[in-house]
């Protein structure tokens, strides 16, 4: 439900509604005591996506921002649905780039855009 109303950087639509992102998408396990693991797994719109490092980023801000529990966060392009999968992966992951890019202005006015709750 956190994840459902991000919306596409280039388009009016939301992630759930280009089927970015959807249920089965999410994964949460019990990794200790009221601490959890959310792993969440997207898929680009095309297999070239110049803004899935956007997209992914855009996750990841949302749901460290709203989820009401402890948790671990991985974020990973679905397997075989992007050309870059593997360097997109290890951006989105990587709390020092997460950070580098969220000091960016321009960046992170995009990223606010995409993550706020439409009225």
């Amino acid at each position: 439900d956190i994840i459902r109303t991000i919306r596409d950087p280039e388009k009016p639509n939301t992630l759930e509604e280009l089927e970015v992102v959807t249920e089965n998408c999410v994964e949460v396990q019990e990794i200790g005591e009221e601490e959890y693991l959310v792993i969440i797994r997207f898929t680009p719109t095309v297999p070239h996506c110049s803004l899935a490092t956007l997209i992914g980023l855009c996750l990841r801000i949302k749901l460290q921002r709203c989820l009401p529990f402890r948790h671990k966060l991985e974020i990973y392009i679905s397997e075989g649905t992007h050309s870059t999968e593997e360097d997109i992966n290890k951006q989105i992951n990587d709390k020092e780039r997460v950070a580098a890019a969220m000091e960016n202005p321009n960046l992170r006015e995009i990223v606010e855009q995409c993550v706020t709750e439409p009225d």
